[in-house]
């Protein structure tokens, strides 16, 4: 049952935020091209999606943040692991992922448009390097925070290592690894529409810029407001899975 008190607050901060906005037009006087009010970026997000706008890019959007995502997370998990078990491991690769960390998805997008192209494969690994990083990191202070008595009465019972994983590290790390999760999949929206920036002839970041190009700004909102709902959807399917699995959501 929808708890009245977790669904009025951000249903009063919306109505507030869309009265601010219309607010904001009509004394402003803005211009459709340059602010369009929130009933008229509604009106042209219902037709878009009505009349076969829309839909083409978004699904393209998601093809790409789902196979970039599938690709970075696991990765990312398994490679956080590996360092918070070897010292070696992360002593090895910690300057090298800060360092790639350090430089900037947009500067690296264009390299990997030259060497891919600008097709789904090429975007969806523009996604998995954005979402990598942090599911790494998570992963790593997840790991190195399982309680060491949790370790140590394994240890006493002889248990194997595949057995650790399964009965003591996972289910001890999989907060902190669902909240690095949570964070991955939003940066994959950014990551693919940085992507579709980079070329492409369908997706939100493409609808973006056709839009601005041709001054048809109710669409550009539309589709900006496409991918906040994906984004506020993918984030809540993470959450359902910790919920799922009684762990507190931060």
């Amino acid at each position: 049952m929808i708890r009245r008190d977790r669904v009025v607050p951000p249903l009063v901060a919306l109505a507030a935020f869309l009265a601010g906005w219309q607010l904001l037009v009509l004394v402003g006087g803005y211009a459709t091209f340059i602010l369009p009010g929130p009933l008229v970026v509604g009106e042209r997000f219902v037709v878009a999606w009505t009349d076969g706008t829309m839909a083409p890019h978004a699904i393209t959007t998601l093809a790409e943040i789902g196979f970039g995502f599938i690709g970075g997370a696991p990765a990312g998990m398994l490679t956080g692991y590996v360092m918070a078990r070897s010292r070696l491991v992360n002593r090895v690769l910690s300057p090298y992922l800060v360092a790639a960390q350090a430089v900037p998805i947009l500067a690296l997008a264009p390299l990997i448009a030259l060497w891919f192209g600008s097709g789904l494969f090429a975007h969806s690994v523009i996604v998995a390097l954005i979402v990598f990083f942090p599911v790494v990191i998570s992963t790593l202070v997840a790991v190195h925070g399982v309680d060491r008595r949790l370790l140590e009465m394994a240890r006493s019972y002889r248990v194997t290592r595949g057995q650790r994983l399964r009965m003591v590290e996972l289910p001890a790390a999989l907060p902190g690894i669902l909240g690095g999760l949570r964070i991955g999949v939003t940066l994959a929206v950014v990551g693919a529409i940085v992507a579709e920036w980079t070329g492409g002839e369908t997706g939100l970041g493409v609808l973006i810029n056709l839009a601005r190009y041709s001054f048809k700004i109710p669409l550009m909102f539309a589709a900006l407001l496409t991918i906040a709902l994906i984004g506020v959807a993918l984030y809540s399917v993470v959450l359902l899975v910790e919920r799922r699995y009684a762990i507190p959501a931060a």
